[in-house]
């Protein structure tokens, strides 16, 4: 019996990053099955996946000319033996990206880490999380976000910090989004944040 191991697997594909410090990235995107939240706004459907194994996962990723991999979700932090794909995509010299919600610690194969910590789950973020990302991108889901990302940049140290609206049924919140931008960046002498729109859906691109 072969001891390869098996991942829940929503979809593999190839695009352009749409948002954060990366946009316009050529990307392989590994997307996994599963998540440790459910946000009501959430766009991927993560519990329609199917199985591959490891070596079909690479004979996947080895149809596509990218060498950015960008792991995400679903959540990809609670994938069993993740390390053992990373692993095999670091010896091919791929560079590894994650996106994760940020309440697990990042497997250390990992290149750059975006995480979208999540206003929902604030108490879990009280408990445990990272301590530091290359970018920080909140959704923008109710009008208490400001407290919210005030308390995120005393959690986790980022490199940048990013405010992303929220879409329901197609329409995205955006002016509530950029007022809430304003008033973080009025303040003296704390992190400057950035507008983070997912630009592969005005695009029209996966």
């Amino acid at each position: 019996m072969s001891s390869e191991p098996i991942y829940r697997i929503v979809e593999i594909f190839e695009t352009l990053q749409g948002e954060g410090y990366n946009t316009g990235m050529p990307s392989v995107f590994i997307r996994f099955g599963k998540c440790n939240l459910a946000c009501y706004w959430c766009d991927t459907n993560y519990n329609e996946f199917g199985a591959m194994s490891l070596t079909q996962i690479m004979t996947k990723v080895h149809e596509y000319s990218a060498k950015n991999i960008i792991i995400t979700g679903g959540e990809p932090t609670i994938q069993p033996q993740i390390e053992l794909l990373l692993n095999q995509l670091k010896s091919e010299g791929y560079f590894l990206a994650i996106e994760t919600n940020g309440l697990k610690d990042v497997p250390p194969q990992i290149d750059y880490i975006a995480t979208s910590p999540k206003r929902l789950y604030a108490e879990a973020y009280e408990k445990r999380c990272l301590k530091q990302a290359d970018e920080v991108r909140i959704v923008v889901d109710n009008d208490e976000i400001l407290a919210f990302c005030e308390h995120i940049e005393q959690k986790i140290a980022a490199k940048r910090y990013y405010l992303s609206p929220c879409e329901i049924n197609g329409e995205m919140n955006i002016l509530a989004t950029i007022t809430a931008l304003g008033q973080l960046n009025a303040r003296v002498g704390k992190p400057h944040w950035q507008l983070s729109i997912q630009t592969h859906k005005l695009c029209g691109i996966e």
